[in-house]
């Protein structure tokens, strides 16, 4: 189900101090704050006896409309992502769908389409509505962060994923995406590569800084120069074709690329085979995400699997988790594949 309407939060009472305070001030997630307030014994009985120390000393009065909602609620968790047609978000859903079914929870979805207001408006909204929980990726232009804070102030369970937050202490499951770009770099420079692109996404963004350093560190592993110009900001396939139609051009030539999405990577492809360069013979490409696109090039596009379906799974697994009061690990790191395929020697 898609969301359009941009509800305003008007009202929204807070209390003096919160879950998410407490958290901060003792260097702990607000999960844990949460549980050790409800005496779980999951958690340690030192840490719930400073946490339950520190609440009393500042007045902490639990958000009993919080409490209320969730106590109604009809199990229903509520999915932001940017993007309905991107191939790893729609993995993603499938994912989240294959096991809420078994635990009687249903998903509203809504897409940002990277855009920040549409973001914060849909936040907004489901602030309002009687869920159980929030799981999120990020819109790629999202830099300020108060519109999820307001979850963890009013003890709604959030979890991001992938495009995660970490100026927050929330749960999140990611990719090992530097591991993932290690491999795939270190792979075309084995194969004779010396002068390999990285196309790359906005530089805020975690995955982007996880995704760059791998590019990094393989290239210096093999003693190879990166300069700044080798690291463009390219994460979509138009502009793909024309900056590397440009690039092409250029007297020192790309013998490598390596795109931060499948979708780039295609846009990569079409420019080499248009300007008449063979693939892999003169250029090699690699992609990132393992999207049905990759499957169907001419050649087949090497391409690093992100397994979107357990990306989902985690992230209900901990979202259950917080509403059951239950102790968990607040990160999970799902590993990456890379596929071999024609695009690479």
């Amino acid at each position: 189900m898609q969301l359009y309407l941009p509800v305003t939060v008007n009202n929204m009472s807070k209390t003096p101090l919160t879950i998410n305070d407490i958290a901060e001030a003792l260097n702990v997630s607000a999960s844990t704050v949460s549980r050790a307030l409800k005496d779980n014994p999951c958690i340690n009985v030192n840490t719930r006896e400073r946490i339950k120390q520190y609440a009393r000393e500042h007045h902490f009065q639990p958000n009993k409309q919080a409490v209320e909602l969730r106590a109604g609620s009809n199990q229903v968790i509520g999915v932001i992502i940017p993007s309905f047609v991107n191939y790893f978000f729609s993995s993603v859903l499938s994912g989240l769908d294959s096991v809420m079914s078994e635990h009687g929870y249903r998903m509203i979805v809504a897409q940002s389409n990277d855009d920040y207001e549409r973001e914060v408006q849909i936040a907004n909204t489901f602030l309002q509505l009687r869920l159980s929980g929030i799981i999120v990726s990020l819109g790629k232009n999202t830099k300020q962060y108060d519109h999820f804070k307001a979850f963890t102030e009013h003890e709604i369970p959030l979890v991001f994923f992938d495009r995660i937050c970490t100026e927050l202490n929330t749960d999140r499951v990611v990719v090992d995406d530097y591991a993932g770009t290690y491999a795939a770099v270190e792979h075309m420079i084995q194969t004779g590569c010396r002068n390999i692109y990285f196309y790359g996404s906005p530089p805020h963004l975690e995955i982007s800084k996880n995704r760059r350093n791998g590019y990094l560190d393989a290239m210096h592993k093999y003693g190879i120069t990166v300069t700044d110009d080798m690291m463009p900001f390219c994460d979509n396939r138009s502009d793909a074709i024309s900056l590397t139609k440009k690039l092409l051009s250029l007297p020192r030539k790309p013998d490598g690329f390596f795109a931060v999405n499948d979708s780039t990577a295609t846009g990569i492809l079409y420019s080499c085979k248009l300007m008449g360069f063979k693939v892999p013979d003169d250029v090699s490409i690699c992609g990132f995400a393992g999207e049905n696109i990759s499957e169907i090039t001419d050649p087949l596009l090497t391409t690093v699997e992100q397994k979107g379906e357990e990306v989902g799974q985690y992230a209900f697994d901990m979202l259950l988790a917080q509403i059951n009061g239950e102790e968990h690990p607040n990160k999970m790191v799902v590993r990456t594949k890379l596929l071999l395929r024609e695009t690479t020697k």
